[in-house]
């Protein structure tokens, strides 16, 4: 979320009301229209439209340019905002408080149904394909390892320009692609759900973006916060989803996952003169 520092003492009531929803759902905002503002914080759409002027934008046509702007910076931007920000000698714990706070973003729009539902789609794949494009591509080793020890049927996608096609050429009925989609959506991932639309595959996707283009065109979205838009980005929120999307895969076949983990364990102690750990 965004803190935009505004003066609210000198607001009225109704500004103060409408400041702090913009303070708290900044990404919905960025999507809505002044009437569906209006609608959410319970004010007439002339309100909203005569708040823009009293914290220093022209409408919120100008609020969203400006946001944007903000967005549009790059990655040493970022890191050097992030620096500013968390500046001294102990700043390692003023950067895990940061995680916490992500965290609990996280958790306060965690939705129990979504998550168990794309539990379910997972365990009921025929073979997972991963979209995980940049950073991401950690995550998605981090989830592959994990889910073929447990005996799942993981592939990465190819992540960028025309080899991504061979990709899509692979995916079959019963199979599930999970794609990550921070910050914004990249060409490949509008792709990627066209396709899957067009053929009745299913789709999950974590993000980011509380509010985006593809809210009704995955089957299953799941959020992880990861901090300003502005800022650098952590990856303490998405490692927990991924982490409790293992957690959650292991226990839906708890005598196969065990029977697996056992035969790895004793294979260890066979080959350990061979291949020492």
């Amino acid at each position: 979320m965004s803190s935009f520092h505004w003066n609210t003492e000198e607001m009225s009531p109704n500004q103060v009301k409408i400041a702090d929803y913009i303070q708290r759902h900044t990404r919905e905002v960025l999507l809505s229209t002044e009437k569906e503002i209006a609608e959410a914080v319970g004010l007439s759409t002339a309100s909203v439209s005569r708040f823009w002027k009293s914290v220093g934008y022209k409408n919120l046509k100008d609020f969203k340019k400006k946001m944007k702007e903000k967005v549009d910076i790059t990655p040493a931007k970022k890191l050097e905002n992030m620096i500013d920000m968390i500046g001294g000698d102990m700043w390692q714990k003023e950067f895990l408080t940061l995680g916490i706070t992500y965290l609990q973003e996280t958790i306060e729009h965690f939705n129990l149904e979504e998550f168990e539902a794309a539990v379910t789609l997972l365990h009921q794949a025929n073979l997972i394909h991963l979209y995980c494009p940049g950073p991401t591509e950690g995550l998605a080793g981090l989830l592959q390892y994990r889910l073929n020890r447990f005996g799942f049927a993981v592939k990465p996608m190819k992540s960028s320009g025309s080899e991504l096609l061979e990709s899509l050429l692979t995916i079959k009925a019963g199979d599930v692609i999970v794609l990550f989609g921070f910050i914004r959506m990249l060409p490949e991932a509008r792709v990627i759900i066209d396709y899957a639309i067009q053929h009745d595959i299913k789709t999950i996707l974590i993000t980011d973006q509380l509010v985006s283009d593809f809210n009704g065109q995955v089957d299953i979205t799941l959020f992880a916060s990861r901090g300003e838009v502005q800022h650098f980005h952590s990856m303490i929120a998405p490692t927990f989803i991924i982490e409790s999307l293992i957690i959650a895969l292991g226990k839906t076949n708890e005598h196969q996952t065990f029977e697996r983990l056992h035969k790895l364990s004793n294979l260890r102690k066979r080959y350990e003169q061979h291949l020492p750990r």
